[in-house]
């Protein structure tokens, strides 16, 4: 499936941007993610568009997880979009291309304290507050500095989100924040921050989960959230008006993937929201989403060269690329599935089933386990798509491999936005 600007051109080849794939091959080398500009912008507008009510204010904040760069940051300003981030590195990208600090929203399991000594310094948006051992923290930095923080707090409101198990994150037993229904100890959370003048309660946040294909869970997830807030508020006599609830909406990956409608899923959760604080009289004066991969992913595509193939004695058939499991560690790390066509043959008949390998010294380093695949030669460029969430998140040096570089496409040009590494880049910081 081709998304955005992509289409094929006169030569037969995959063309994004309005650039032909070998040419940004030739222009930029490979490995190389590239990105399709138009295409991140225009789901921008689907979200800011069709999230709005005329009740509260609709907010999207970017996971920035998915994918960070000082020049998504920098097309997220130009968007007025607020910003998700988990970690003080991801802060300091965002700091350093001039972002208003003030639309962040900061997460995490287990902030440092150097971390949350850098919300305040930047004047940051809320903190997410995940358990009372970092509510004490940020209340004795608040208290020490005389600053003020907007806080939320995580809980977890216990949806069943039908994806895969590591990326769920609303279950009793997870990780993150507190479950609504260990009163005990929201309780406890609540008391603290009674008569505090510097942190205060804004509301809570919950996240059910990633690559989540249904539009039910979502809005279940606002009925028992305003629920739970609905009797936080009566129980304490207190005033909770935002409300975020994450993000995990899912995308078309492979065959068989059912998106939901993303523009039809944003307008029922408006409905939804609107409807309760209609019948249930709660405060909500704010309601936040976090879409990440579903802003950037299909945007995404990674270009390979191709090397050889190999025919092995069990009846497995290989083609290799020039990169792997250091460019996606997706499919190692949780079955993570991927389309791909030879971009330079696009129009080619697909045959055969292949298994897509990178060059790493781990038997695991597949990028496709099974793919039918046009003709190709060595030399051949093996485009991989839906590439644009997590893969240079999460990119490694293990073997010592370059990262690859990073190119914007629009209007027929290409940019770099993060360049190629160097042998001198991996022993940069040896002694």
């Amino acid at each position: 499936m081709l998304f955005g600007t992509m289409r094929i051109n006169s030569s037969n080849h995959l063309e994004i941007g309005g650039r032909d794939v070998s040419e940004l091959i030739k222009d930029h080398g490979s490995p190389l993610y590239v990105y399709d500009e138009t295409h991140i912008e225009d789901m921008i507008d689907v979200f800011q568009n069709n999230f709005k009510s005329e009740l509260f204010l609709a907010r999207v904040a970017y996971a920035s997880k998915a994918f960070l760069t000082k020049a998504m940051v920098e097309l997220l300003t130009k968007k007025g979009m607020s910003l998700d981030c988990v970690s003080g590195g991801e802060m300091y990208t965002a700091s350093m291309a001039g972002f208003n600090m003030s639309r962040t929203i900061i997460h995490g399991n287990n902030k440092s304290k150097e971390e949350l000594e850098m919300c305040f310094d930047l004047n940051t948006g809320y903190i997410v507050i995940d358990n009372i051992y970092e509510l004490e923290q940020v209340i004795e930095i608040g208290n020490r500095r005389k600053q003020k923080m907007k806080t939320l707090v995580r809980v977890n409101p216990g949806i069943e989100a039908h994806t895969h198990e590591y990326i769920i994150t609303a279950k009793l037993t997870s990780k993150f924040g507190e479950s609504i229904f260990d009163k005990d100890i929201l309780g406890k959370i609540v008391e603290l921050y009674k008569g505090n003048e510097y942190i205060s309660l804004s509301g809570f946040h919950c996240h059910i989960g990633s690559q989540v294909f249904k539009t039910n869970p979502f809005v279940e997830t606002i009925e028992v959230m305003t629920n739970f807030i609905k009797e936080i508020e009566d129980t304490y006599n207190i005033k909770t008006p935002t409300l975020n609830i994450g993000g995990g909406f899912g995308v078309y990956y492979v065959d068989g993937d059912q998106p939901v409608v993303v523009s039809n899923l944003l307008k029922e959760l408006i409905t939804k929201a609107e409807e309760v604080i209609k019948t249930k009289g709660i405060t909500l004066k704010e309601l936040i989403i976090e879409p990440g991969r579903s802003i950037v992913s299909n945007a995404g595509t990674t270009l390979y060269e191709i090397g050889h193939k190999k025919e092995t004695y069990g009846g497995k058939d290989y083609v290799f690329v020039n990169g792997g499991m250091t460019d996606n560690i997706r499919p190692a790390l949780y079955q993570a599935e991927y389309s791909a066509d030879v971009a330079t043959n696009m129009n080619g008949k697909k045959t055969g089933d292949w298994t897509v390998a990178g060059k790493l010294c781990e038997s695991g380093d597949l990028l496709i386990r099974s793919t039918s695949l046009q003709d190709f030669q060595s030399g051949d460029i093996l485009a991989i798509y839906t590439t644009g969430a997590y893969n240079y998140s999460m990119a490694s040096n293990y073997n010592r491999i370059l990262k690859p570089a990073v190119v914007f496409v629009k209007n027929g040009q290409s940019r770099v936005v993060v360049k190629r590494e160097t042998y001198k880049d991996l022993i940069r910081n040896d002694i």
